[in-house]
């Protein structure tokens, strides 16, 4: 069950890369859980999965090495 409204989670995808990994893996599960609800508008389903593509691109990159395998 959603705790915050889908436009907080826009918001909170934005500042993504400026908290701690707990508080940014809490700002992915609340987003996933406006994808999921079809009752939200479309429009910011899909504003919110192109910020959470975008911050999960973001993560990759960081969190992969030169060395990894990915």
């Amino acid at each position: 069950m959603m705790t915050v409204s889908p436009k907080t989670v826009y918001f909170n995808l934005a500042n993504i890369d400026r908290v701690d990994p707990v508080t940014g893996a809490m700002y992915r599960q609340e987003a996933q859980e406006v994808l999921a609800t079809p009752s939200i508008e479309l429009k910011l389903r899909a504003a919110i999965a192109n910020r959470l593509n975008r911050a999960n691109q973001v993560l990759a990159m960081a969190t992969v090495g030169s060395e990894d395998s990915y």
